[in-house]
Protein backbone atom coordinates (compact mmCIF):
# COMPACT_ATOMS: atom_id res chain seq x y z
CA UNK A 1 0.00 0.00 0.00
CA UNK A 2 0.88 3.44 -0.62
CA UNK A 3 1.16 6.35 2.03
CA UNK A 4 -1.22 8.38 2.52
CA UNK A 5 -0.95 12.38 3.75
CA UNK A 6 -3.82 14.89 4.81
CA UNK A 7 -3.31 17.74 2.75
CA UNK A 8 -6.19 19.74 3.48
CA UNK A 9 -8.72 20.02 6.18
CA UNK A 10 -11.92 22.24 6.37
CA UNK A 11 -14.74 22.50 8.76
CA UNK A 12 -17.94 24.78 9.30
CA UNK A 13 -19.15 26.16 12.50
CA UNK A 14 -20.94 23.97 14.74
CA UNK A 15 -24.63 25.20 16.25
CA UNK A 16 -27.95 25.41 15.41
CA UNK A 17 -28.44 27.30 12.56
CA UNK A 18 -32.09 25.83 11.32
CA UNK A 19 -32.14 28.15 8.48
CA UNK A 20 -28.98 26.55 6.84
CA UNK A 21 -29.15 23.67 4.41
CA UNK A 22 -26.94 20.68 4.71
CA UNK A 23 -25.59 21.03 1.28
CA UNK A 24 -24.92 24.19 2.67
CA UNK A 25 -22.59 23.72 5.27
CA UNK A 26 -20.94 20.73 3.61
CA UNK A 27 -19.97 23.26 0.67
CA UNK A 28 -18.11 25.28 3.43
CA UNK A 29 -16.36 22.67 4.48
CA UNK A 30 -15.45 21.24 1.55
CA UNK A 31 -14.13 24.38 0.03
CA UNK A 32 -12.18 25.29 3.34
CA UNK A 33 -10.48 21.78 2.82
CA UNK A 34 -9.59 22.23 -0.69
CA UNK A 35 -8.44 26.11 -0.23
CA UNK A 36 -6.06 24.68 3.02
CA UNK A 37 -5.02 21.86 0.55
CA UNK A 38 -4.07 24.44 -2.13
CA UNK A 39 -4.69 21.64 -4.55
CA UNK A 40 -6.66 22.65 -7.73
CA UNK A 41 -9.99 21.14 -7.37
CA UNK A 42 -10.30 19.67 -10.88
CA UNK A 43 -7.02 17.43 -9.32
CA UNK A 44 -9.29 15.43 -7.06
CA UNK A 45 -10.36 12.25 -8.50
CA UNK A 46 -12.93 10.73 -5.87
CA UNK A 47 -15.06 11.64 -2.72
CA UNK A 48 -16.92 10.19 -0.28
CA UNK A 49 -19.54 11.78 1.73
CA UNK A 50 -21.35 10.61 4.91
CA UNK A 51 -24.78 12.13 5.82
CA UNK A 52 -27.40 10.45 8.10
CA UNK A 53 -30.54 12.50 8.09
CA UNK A 54 -32.04 13.38 4.60
CA UNK A 55 -29.23 12.02 3.03
CA UNK A 56 -29.37 12.10 -0.67
CA UNK A 57 -26.66 12.34 -3.31
CA UNK A 58 -24.81 14.65 -1.22
CA UNK A 59 -21.71 14.23 -2.98
CA UNK A 60 -22.75 15.78 -5.95
CA UNK A 61 -25.06 18.65 -4.72
CA UNK A 62 -22.40 19.54 -2.38
CA UNK A 63 -19.00 19.74 -4.36
CA UNK A 64 -20.37 21.00 -7.74
CA UNK A 65 -20.67 23.95 -6.12
CA UNK A 66 -16.93 23.70 -5.15
CA UNK A 67 -15.89 22.98 -8.51
CA UNK A 68 -15.81 19.34 -8.75
CA UNK A 69 -17.75 17.50 -11.10
CA UNK A 70 -16.89 14.22 -13.15
CA UNK A 71 -15.39 12.07 -10.93
CA UNK A 72 -16.14 8.65 -8.72
CA UNK A 73 -18.38 10.10 -5.78
CA UNK A 74 -20.08 8.08 -2.61
CA UNK A 75 -22.45 8.78 -0.50
CA UNK A 76 -22.10 6.69 2.93
CA UNK A 77 -24.07 6.45 6.09
CA UNK A 78 -22.98 4.67 8.91
CA UNK A 79 -24.47 6.24 12.12
CA UNK A 80 -22.29 8.44 13.67
CA UNK A 81 -19.04 6.60 12.30
CA UNK A 82 -20.46 7.70 8.69
CA UNK A 83 -17.78 10.47 8.60
CA UNK A 84 -14.97 7.94 9.63
CA UNK A 85 -16.21 5.53 6.78
CA UNK A 86 -15.87 8.14 4.57
CA UNK A 87 -12.46 9.31 5.52
CA UNK A 88 -11.65 5.32 5.09
CA UNK A 89 -13.08 5.14 1.90
CA UNK A 90 -10.64 7.83 0.22
CA UNK A 91 -7.71 6.36 2.28
CA UNK A 92 -8.25 3.09 0.86
CA UNK A 93 -8.70 4.01 -2.87
CA UNK A 94 -5.66 6.26 -2.31
CA UNK A 95 -3.88 3.22 -0.62
CA UNK A 96 -4.64 0.72 -3.18
CA UNK A 97 -3.82 3.32 -6.12
CA UNK A 98 -7.18 3.76 -7.59
CA UNK A 99 -6.40 7.50 -7.36
CA UNK A 100 -4.09 9.95 -6.09
CA UNK A 101 -5.88 12.73 -4.23
CA UNK A 102 -9.52 12.70 -3.18
CA UNK A 103 -11.53 14.54 -0.53
CA UNK A 104 -13.91 12.92 2.65
CA UNK A 105 -17.03 14.89 3.78
CA UNK A 106 -19.26 14.73 6.84
CA UNK A 107 -22.23 16.84 7.31
CA UNK A 108 -25.58 17.09 9.25
CA UNK A 109 -28.55 19.20 9.55
CA UNK A 110 -30.19 18.17 12.60
CA UNK A 111 -31.77 21.12 13.77
CA UNK A 112 -33.70 22.73 11.00
CA UNK A 113 -34.82 18.82 9.80
CA UNK A 114 -38.13 17.31 10.13
CA UNK A 115 -36.91 13.78 9.92
CA UNK A 116 -34.43 14.21 13.15
CA UNK A 117 -37.22 12.21 15.12
CA UNK A 118 -35.99 8.87 12.97
CA UNK A 119 -33.24 9.08 15.52
CA UNK A 120 -35.77 7.45 18.05
CA UNK A 121 -35.27 4.25 16.25
CA UNK A 122 -38.19 2.48 13.89
CA UNK A 123 -40.84 0.43 16.14
CA UNK A 124 -39.70 -2.85 15.25
CA UNK A 125 -36.63 -2.22 17.25
CA UNK A 126 -37.05 -4.52 20.16
CA UNK A 127 -34.49 -2.80 22.67
CA UNK A 128 -35.63 0.49 21.80
CA UNK A 129 -39.07 0.12 22.50
CA UNK A 130 -38.05 -1.54 25.67
CA UNK A 131 -36.72 1.88 26.45
CA UNK A 132 -33.08 0.92 25.13
CA UNK A 133 -32.27 4.38 24.30
CA UNK A 134 -28.88 5.95 23.72
CA UNK A 135 -29.28 7.39 27.18
CA UNK A 136 -31.08 4.71 29.00
CA UNK A 137 -27.99 2.45 27.42
CA UNK A 138 -24.90 4.61 29.12
CA UNK A 139 -27.02 4.91 32.05
CA UNK A 140 -26.91 1.58 33.22
CA UNK A 141 -22.98 1.38 31.55
CA UNK A 142 -22.23 4.49 34.16
CA UNK A 143 -23.83 2.56 36.88
CA UNK A 144 -22.02 -0.70 36.39
CA UNK A 145 -18.52 2.16 35.88
CA UNK A 146 -19.46 3.04 39.29
CA UNK A 147 -20.07 -0.73 40.99
CA UNK A 148 -17.37 -2.27 38.96
CA UNK A 149 -14.40 0.80 38.95
CA UNK A 150 -15.20 2.96 41.60
CA UNK A 151 -16.40 5.60 39.10
CA UNK A 152 -18.26 8.46 40.93
CA UNK A 153 -21.09 11.34 39.77
CA UNK A 154 -17.83 13.64 40.40
CA UNK A 155 -15.91 11.59 37.99
CA UNK A 156 -18.69 11.80 34.93
CA UNK A 157 -19.03 14.98 35.63
CA UNK A 158 -15.34 16.16 35.61
CA UNK A 159 -15.30 14.90 31.86
CA UNK A 160 -17.52 17.42 31.13
CA UNK A 161 -15.56 20.25 33.04
CA UNK A 162 -12.58 19.35 30.88
CA UNK A 163 -13.78 19.36 27.36
CA UNK A 164 -16.40 22.75 28.48
CA UNK A 165 -13.00 23.88 29.35
CA UNK A 166 -11.23 22.40 26.31
CA UNK A 167 -14.28 23.94 24.15
CA UNK A 168 -13.39 27.55 25.22
CA UNK A 169 -10.17 27.41 23.18
CA UNK A 170 -12.02 26.46 19.89
CA UNK A 171 -13.74 29.38 17.74
CA UNK A 172 -15.89 26.60 16.37
CA UNK A 173 -17.26 25.06 19.16
CA UNK A 174 -20.90 25.65 19.89
CA UNK A 175 -20.68 25.60 23.45
CA UNK A 176 -17.86 28.40 24.96
CA UNK A 177 -18.68 28.26 28.65
CA UNK A 178 -17.13 26.79 31.39
CA UNK A 179 -18.85 24.90 33.97
CA UNK A 180 -18.46 23.75 37.50
CA UNK A 181 -18.99 20.16 39.10
CA UNK A 182 -21.42 21.08 41.11
CA UNK A 183 -23.26 23.02 37.76
CA UNK A 184 -23.17 19.89 35.69
CA UNK A 185 -24.03 17.56 38.41
CA UNK A 186 -27.29 19.96 39.02
CA UNK A 187 -27.71 20.53 35.62
CA UNK A 188 -31.49 18.64 34.28
CA UNK A 189 -31.74 15.14 34.60
CA UNK A 190 -31.80 12.68 31.17
CA UNK A 191 -31.43 9.61 32.40
CA UNK A 192 -30.02 8.78 36.32
CA UNK A 193 -27.35 9.19 36.33
CA UNK A 194 -26.69 11.35 33.80
CA UNK A 195 -27.56 14.69 33.59
CA UNK A 196 -27.74 16.99 30.71
CA UNK A 197 -24.74 19.08 30.73
CA UNK A 198 -23.11 15.22 30.73
CA UNK A 199 -24.87 15.03 27.18
CA UNK A 200 -23.84 16.47 23.55
CA UNK A 201 -26.16 18.59 21.74
CA UNK A 202 -27.99 18.78 19.03
CA UNK A 203 -25.84 20.00 16.30
CA UNK A 204 -25.51 20.72 12.74
CA UNK A 205 -22.08 21.50 11.13
CA UNK A 206 -19.93 20.08 8.23
CA UNK A 207 -16.20 19.18 8.14
CA UNK A 208 -13.93 17.52 5.30
CA UNK A 209 -10.34 16.20 4.28
CA UNK A 210 -8.45 16.35 1.26
CA UNK A 211 -6.04 13.23 1.36
CA UNK A 212 -3.75 12.23 -1.32
CA UNK A 213 -0.18 10.06 -1.64
CA UNK A 214 2.41 11.07 -0.90
CA UNK A 215 3.81 11.79 -4.18
CA UNK A 216 1.38 14.83 -4.63
CA UNK A 217 1.86 15.63 -0.79
CA UNK A 218 5.40 16.19 -1.34
CA UNK A 219 4.26 18.98 -4.20
CA UNK A 220 2.42 20.88 -1.83
CA UNK A 221 4.22 20.54 1.78
CA UNK A 222 7.84 19.71 3.31
CA UNK A 223 6.24 18.42 6.51
CA UNK A 224 2.97 16.07 5.80
CA UNK A 225 0.54 14.87 8.28
CA UNK A 226 0.19 10.81 7.21
CA UNK A 227 -2.31 8.33 8.03
CA UNK A 228 -0.56 5.59 9.30
CA UNK A 229 -3.12 3.26 10.52
CA UNK A 230 -6.89 2.65 9.60
CA UNK A 231 -9.43 0.36 10.89
CA UNK A 232 -13.29 -0.02 10.65
CA UNK A 233 -14.85 -2.57 12.36
CA UNK A 234 -18.86 -3.77 13.74
CA UNK A 235 -19.47 -5.33 16.85
CA UNK A 236 -20.42 -8.46 17.77
CA UNK A 237 -23.35 -10.30 19.51
CA UNK A 238 -23.89 -8.67 22.80
CA UNK A 239 -24.38 -12.49 24.56
CA UNK A 240 -20.64 -12.55 23.49
CA UNK A 241 -19.94 -9.45 26.05
CA UNK A 242 -18.14 -10.14 29.22
CA UNK A 243 -20.32 -6.87 31.22
CA UNK A 244 -22.36 -3.96 29.65
CA UNK A 245 -19.20 -1.64 30.39
CA UNK A 246 -16.80 -3.82 28.32
CA UNK A 247 -16.63 -3.23 24.70
CA UNK A 248 -14.40 -5.75 23.15
CA UNK A 249 -15.10 -4.73 19.59
CA UNK A 250 -13.71 -1.15 20.16
CA UNK A 251 -10.09 -2.52 21.69
CA UNK A 252 -10.08 -5.00 18.42
CA UNK A 253 -10.87 -1.67 16.45
CA UNK A 254 -7.87 -0.20 18.20
CA UNK A 255 -5.45 -2.83 17.63
CA UNK A 256 -5.71 -3.56 13.90
CA UNK A 257 -4.84 0.23 13.75
CA UNK A 258 -1.71 0.82 15.96
CA UNK A 259 -0.79 -2.62 14.30
CA UNK A 260 -0.85 -1.60 11.15
CA UNK A 261 0.55 2.12 12.20
CA UNK A 262 3.47 -0.19 13.99
CA UNK A 263 2.86 1.91 16.92
CA UNK A 264 1.03 1.28 20.54
CA UNK A 265 -1.20 3.31 22.65
CA UNK A 266 1.86 4.46 24.91
CA UNK A 267 2.97 6.29 22.16
CA UNK A 268 0.17 8.63 21.58
CA UNK A 269 0.30 12.01 22.11
CA UNK A 270 -2.98 13.26 21.92
CA UNK A 271 -7.13 11.70 21.35
CA UNK A 272 -10.02 13.00 20.14
CA UNK A 273 -12.43 10.09 20.75
CA UNK A 274 -16.40 10.14 20.85
CA UNK A 275 -18.21 11.29 24.24
CA UNK A 276 -21.42 11.32 22.91
CA UNK A 277 -21.93 11.08 26.98
CA UNK A 278 -19.51 11.86 29.75
CA UNK A 279 -19.36 8.42 31.22
CA UNK A 280 -17.86 7.04 28.25
CA UNK A 281 -15.04 9.15 27.33
CA UNK A 282 -13.97 7.05 30.61
CA UNK A 283 -14.77 3.55 28.97
CA UNK A 284 -12.89 5.02 25.49
CA UNK A 285 -9.50 5.63 27.78
CA UNK A 286 -9.73 1.36 28.21
CA UNK A 287 -10.35 0.45 24.81
CA UNK A 288 -7.87 2.51 23.30
CA UNK A 289 -5.29 1.43 25.44
CA UNK A 290 -4.25 4.59 26.89
CA UNK A 291 -4.92 2.45 30.90
CA UNK A 292 -5.51 -0.72 31.71
CA UNK A 293 -9.10 -1.80 31.69
CA UNK A 294 -11.22 -0.71 34.98
CA UNK A 295 -8.42 1.89 35.20
CA UNK A 296 -10.04 4.41 33.24
CA UNK A 297 -10.91 6.25 36.48
CA UNK A 298 -7.74 6.84 37.70
CA UNK A 299 -6.57 7.96 34.79
CA UNK A 300 -9.40 10.71 34.85
CA UNK A 301 -8.65 11.64 37.82
CA UNK A 302 -4.59 11.73 37.34
CA UNK A 303 -4.65 14.90 35.20
CA UNK A 304 -3.09 12.89 31.92
CA UNK A 305 -6.03 13.67 30.12
CA UNK A 306 -6.45 17.44 30.21
CA UNK A 307 -4.04 19.73 28.03
CA UNK A 308 -1.09 19.91 29.54
CA UNK A 309 -1.17 16.24 30.51
CA UNK A 310 0.59 12.89 29.20
CA UNK A 311 -2.05 12.35 26.71
CA UNK A 312 -4.71 14.71 26.27
CA UNK A 313 -8.13 13.83 24.91
CA UNK A 314 -10.45 16.32 22.98
CA UNK A 315 -8.97 18.90 23.08
CA UNK A 316 -11.10 20.49 20.61
CA UNK A 317 -13.66 20.08 23.63
CA UNK A 318 -15.22 16.90 22.05
CA UNK A 319 -18.86 16.27 21.49
CA UNK A 320 -19.99 17.70 24.48
CA UNK A 321 -18.45 21.08 23.66
CA UNK A 322 -18.08 21.17 20.07
CA UNK A 323 -21.82 19.11 19.54
CA UNK A 324 -22.27 16.38 18.16
CA UNK A 325 -23.52 16.84 13.57
CA UNK A 326 -23.26 12.92 13.71
CA UNK A 327 -21.62 12.42 10.39
CA UNK A 328 -19.71 15.22 10.41
CA UNK A 329 -17.83 13.76 13.67
CA UNK A 330 -15.58 11.25 12.03
CA UNK A 331 -14.30 13.47 9.25
CA UNK A 332 -13.88 16.49 12.09
CA UNK A 333 -11.71 14.28 15.08
CA UNK A 334 -9.14 13.68 11.73
CA UNK A 335 -9.14 17.20 11.02
CA UNK A 336 -8.45 18.00 14.61
CA UNK A 337 -5.49 15.68 14.81
CA UNK A 338 -4.06 16.78 12.07
CA UNK A 339 -4.43 20.68 12.73
CA UNK A 340 -2.42 19.29 16.05
CA UNK A 341 0.18 17.56 14.59
CA UNK A 342 0.97 20.52 12.22
CA UNK A 343 1.08 23.06 15.29
CA UNK A 344 -2.05 24.94 13.72
CA UNK A 345 -4.41 24.18 16.84
CA UNK A 346 -4.18 27.63 18.56
CA UNK A 347 -4.63 28.18 22.11
CA UNK A 348 -5.97 24.17 22.34
CA UNK A 349 -2.54 23.58 20.61
CA UNK A 350 -1.14 20.04 22.52
CA UNK A 351 2.48 21.29 22.85
CA UNK A 352 5.41 18.45 20.63
CA UNK A 353 2.37 16.45 19.28
CA UNK A 354 3.58 13.71 16.66
CA UNK A 355 1.16 11.34 16.99
CA UNK A 356 -2.70 11.44 17.43
CA UNK A 357 -5.23 8.89 17.24
CA UNK A 358 -8.85 9.91 15.91
CA UNK A 359 -12.13 7.42 17.13
CA UNK A 360 -15.68 7.58 16.25
CA UNK A 361 -18.83 5.19 17.12
CA UNK A 362 -21.55 4.54 15.43
CA UNK A 363 -25.04 3.55 16.43
CA UNK A 364 -26.59 0.37 17.57
CA UNK A 365 -28.51 -2.59 16.38
CA UNK A 366 -30.38 -4.58 18.05
CA UNK A 367 -28.47 -8.20 18.68
CA UNK A 368 -25.44 -6.73 18.87
CA UNK A 369 -22.89 -4.67 21.14
CA UNK A 370 -22.22 -2.02 18.67
CA UNK A 371 -22.68 -0.71 15.01
CA UNK A 372 -19.34 0.46 13.86
CA UNK A 373 -16.30 1.78 14.81
CA UNK A 374 -13.79 3.98 13.55
CA UNK A 375 -10.10 4.89 14.00
CA UNK A 376 -7.36 6.62 12.11
CA UNK A 377 -3.87 6.90 13.59
CA UNK A 378 -1.75 10.12 12.68
CA UNK A 379 1.97 11.17 12.27
CA UNK A 380 4.32 13.78 11.32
Amino acid sequence: MREVAVLGVGQSQFGKFPQKSAEALGIEAAAAAVKDAGIRPKDLQVAYTSRLINAGMDSQKILKEVGITYIEMVNVENACAGGSTSVRGVWKDIAFGLYDAGIAIGVESITGSPFAGALLAASEDLEAELGLTMPALFAMIARRQMAECGATLEDFAHVSVKNHHHGCLNPMAQYKKEFTIEEVLNSRMICDPITLLQCCPNTDGAAAVVLCSMDVARKYTTKPVKIIGSALKSGHYKYCQKDLWISPFGAETANIAYEMAGVGPEDIDVVELHDAFAPEEILRYEDLGLCKRGEGVELLRSGATELGGRVPVNPSGGLLSLGHPLSASGVRVVAEIALQLRGQAGKRQVEGAKLGLAHMLGGVVTGLEGGACGIHILSR
